[in-house]
């Protein structure tokens, strides 16, 4: 077996090492009350229920969410914007999304562009990930039913303006989801103050819960076809899906014993503190990039030196595939990185960096500034 990376630069991908107490209530819950949650009135159904339901309120309390059952667990981010994504456009809407999206959000898009015949707009951004508002507000027309953004691009770690993307959504009667695939848990989200009506976000990043976890915010005044149909252990002699939250969107066995684990992760968040994680992520950031900045032939992509960012530095090495400098720092120095694509061809094609994709490290609370130097100093032996 491969001796695992002793520095792991990937949070961006999935957060690790988890806090302790995640695995520990993951185990509780299997060795304990692992029964079906919702499917029986006897003790250990109930005890699964009310671990679900204390998860559901510290997701609430996070994000300032009035109502616990608004939140609908996934098993990952991807499947929360299908649901949003699918669930409220229909024949012939407008949806405005930006150039820095995921494939998590434009190939459900696209593939509602072939079969219901929606039209998208996608707004490009400078390199800087930065977005022109006022050519936004003149991007929505009447049949505009939903703009959809990353809060922050998974590949230049640039953050938009929420607060601001959606008043102008509001004005023109759209809707706005919020992909925070790579804010949530590492960045405030106050859905209430910043206008979002769905949010999606995913448990295994900085949430610190395991993966095949995740969920979809919905405000109470949005009515979505459900994505999936079946048991919900309520209704049961209805035909169609009940009209009550969450079961109208949670269809089938609950991972009752990962929502466990996230329920601890974000205990784990919040006794840190999400600005003080912000801060510790952003001060790694930025001791990279300074580093990196001084190289010859080294290229960083997203805000500058100095600019709010999340704990993502993606760069480009003169003359190296970016492959091959990830594939080094794994082998020769035991440093794990990602290269490539990120799934976000739009981002590359903002970055320009289209020709050979990224080499992206991203940091996590437990990244150290020891880490980044390690990384700094293996990349000055590669480039010379």
């Amino acid at each position: 077996m491969k001796q695992q990376s002793a520095i792991y630069l990937d949070h961006a991908a999935t957060s690790w090492p988890k806090p302790a107490s995640v695995g520990e209530a993951m185990l509780e819950i299997l060795n304990g009350p692992s029964a079906n949650s919702g499917r029986g009135s006897y003790g250990m159904a109930l005890q699964a229920g009310r671990k679900i339901f204390q998860t559901r309120m510290l997701l609430a309390r996070l994000f300032h969410i009035e109502n616990p059952n608004d939140i609908v667990f996934t098993s990952n981010t991807t499947e929360a914007l299908n649901l949003a994504i699918k669930g409220i456009l229909k024949p012939g809407d407008h949806v405005i999304a930006t150039m820095v999206e995921h494939n998590s959000v434009r190939r459900p898009l696209e593939y509602l562009k072939r079969t219901r015949g929606i039209t998208v707009e996608y707004l490009a951004l400078n390199q800087q990930g930065e977005v022109d508002l006022e050519k936004m507000k003149r991007s929505f027309t009447p049949k505009t039913k939903l703009a959809v953004c990353a809060h922050s691009s998974n590949l230049l770690g640039s953050l938009l303006p929420i607060d601001e993307i959606s008043r102008i959504a509001h004005e023109h009667e759209a809707l706005l989801l919020v992909d925070a695939a790579q804010s949530a848990g590492g960045y405030p989200i106050d859905i209430q103050s910043m206008g979002i009506d769905l949010l999606a976000f995913p448990g295994h990043k900085g949430l610190l819960g395991p993966q095949g976890t995740g969920g979809l915010y919905i405000h109470p005044n949005v009515d979505l076809e459900p994505l999936h149909h079946g048991g919900t252990g309520s209704q049961s002699e209805a035909l169609e899906m009940p009209q009550v939250r969450p079961d109208r969107y949670e269809a089938g066995t609950l991972n009752a014993v990962g929502i466990a684990g996230l329920g601890a992760g974000i205990k784990h968040v919040m006794e840190l503190g999400v600005e003080r994680i912000y801060n510790h992520e952003w001060l790694l950031t930025q001791q990279l990039m300074a580093h990196l900045g001084e190289m010859p032939g080294i290229s960083l992509l997203g805000p500058e030196l100095g600019n709010p960012r999340t704990g993502i530095v993606a760069f480009t090495v003169h003359n190296f595939d970016a492959s091959d400098v990830a594939f080094q720092l794994d082998r020769k120095f035991g440093i794990a990185v990602r290269a490539g694509y990120h799934c976000t061809p739009l981002g590359h094609i903002t970055a320009g960096t289209t020709a050979g994709g990224a080499v992206r490290a991203s940091v996590g609370f437990t990244t150290t500034t020891k880490d980044i130097e390690a990384l700094v100093s293996a990349i000055q032996f590669i480039i010379k």
